[in-house]
């Protein structure tokens, strides 16, 4: 972006193969954390910032199994003992030391990343980095940040897949210059933020945003079934060879079953948004999951299960069964999860590309205590720290995991798939 004076393109991908490609041009100046720490800080204090917005998906906020400040991650403790900060947190809380000690206006911090209330979370997260600050600092930083920062929940419902060559190309034929940074994304979009900004904030409302008092609804709806039937869709997907979304979504007997969970599953645990049906949704999310001009990977969309999966399961199916349901497709889900991470070949084709999540290896290590496909399944879901201990504690549940893992061992993902229907 710096080489390109700030610009870049954003494609709409459509699914008959058109595409538009705008330059949003409202970006001034790139800067790079990993090297320009300091300058991000010093950004981030300025005066003239009003609004931070955070885009940095589950892992970017250091969050541990038990959804707390990882305490024991390498760059947090670099981050508490000073110097120039890494982590997303970290960067925050040294940017509202130099407001605190310019005596800067008030600043909202904007999370629009997929995690529930994520305001709220962040305001929690960002508490917890500054409460084990030396008191020094701690004390008027956290006075600071009660009195003078809101933080905003926020929702953004758009699918934009990770930018390839192909993007690249077709950006060059809409502009006719070489843009290297284009950013592909489908039609469909919406953004829902909670009004609570200390220091004002652009009128986003004609450009389509959305405004209220409760985004939860909406961030429900969205993290459960957009979110929640993509992780489906990829491990499942990896499981029967699709390296793609709408392939996956194409392939009748998996994209049955995921629309099947989605309407009879998860529908059931969702508070549905004024003027926005639930039957509708889920109607549009398969025709956006089916887009092919997307090209959205399963390996991309399975990565980081470990964190992924509490988010966008774990609500679904701690209301579910405690209603006295039990969500198969989910189950079968968890069980393709575990054997995509555990089982060596269980997805073998090069093409796919690599799914990385930073539990693997300690998902493996519980695996090889197991005796055999069903016990590994049972054992990650009692201690892997992926889903609430209502779901590891309910038998029938357990049972399902178990079964599924059994099945796709011995008979693959068709039989598996067919059993969850059954």
């Amino acid at each position: 972006m710096a080489e390109q004076g700030g610009l870049y393109s954003v494609l709409t991908l459509h699914r008959d193969g058109g595409f538009a490609a705008t330059v949003p041009s409202v970006h001034r100046q790139g800067l790079v954390a990993d090297g320009q720490g300091a300058d991000v800080v010093a950004a981030i204090g300025s005066a003239d910032t009003r609004i931070v917005s955070l885009t940095v998906t589950e892992k970017g906020y250091t969050f541990g199994a038990d959804g707390r400040l990882d305490l024991d991650d390498p760059l947090v403790r670099a981050d508490l003992a000073g110097g120039t900060p890494r982590t997303a947190l970290g960067l925050i809380a040294r940017g509202l030391q130099q407001r605190l000690r310019a005596g800067a206006p008030p600043v909202t911090l904007l999370s629009c990343d997929n995690l529930m209330d994520n305001g709220h979370r962040l305001r929690t997260l960002l508490g917890e980095f500054v409460d084990v600050l030396p008191a020094a600092e701690r004390e008027d930083l956290q006075a600071y940040v009660d009195g003078a920062v809101s933080t905003p929940n926020g929702m953004v419902d758009r699918i934009a897949p990770a930018t390839t060559d192909e993007h690249r190309d077709l950006a060059a034929r809409a502009l006719g210059v070489r843009d290297t940074v284009p950013v592909p994304a489908e039609p469909y979009k919406l953004w829902v933020m909670q009004d609570d900004f200390r220091a004002g904030r652009p009128a986003w409302e004609h450009a389509g945003a959305v405004f209220t008092k409760d985004v939860a609804p909406y961030e429900v709806m969205k993290l459960r079934l957009l979110n929640g039937a993509h992780s489906l869709l990829a491990y499942l997907g990896l499981l029967r060879g699709h390296r793609s979304i709408d392939a996956a979504v194409g392939d009748e007997l998996l994209g049955g079953a995921v629309e099947f969970a989605m309407r009879e599953e998860i529908l059931p645990t969702v508070s549905e948004p004024d003027g926005m049906p639930g039957a509708a949704y889920i109607g549009e999310l398969l025709e956006r999951f089916a887009n092919p001009a997307l090209g959205h990977r399963t390996a991309q969309v399975g990565s980081d299960g470990s964190l992924k999966i509490p988010v966008r399961w774990a609500g679904t199916l701690t209301e579910s069964l405690a209603a006295g349901r039990v969500p198969r497709v989910l189950a079968l889900g968890f069980a393709a999860y575990v054997r995509v991470m555990t089982v060596e070949g269980a997805y073998d084709e090069p093409s796919l590309g690599a799914v990385h999540d930073g539990a693997r290896a300690r998902l493996v290590e519980l695996a090889a205590r197991a005796s055999g496909p069903e016990s590994a399944a049972r054992l990650l879901l009692a201690e892997g720290g992926l889903l609430p201990q209502e779901a590891a504690q309910d038998e029938e549940f357990a049972d399902a995991v178990a079964e599924f893992a059994r099945i796709l061992d011995a008979h693959g993902a068709d039989a598996a798939l067919r059993a969850a229907r059954d």
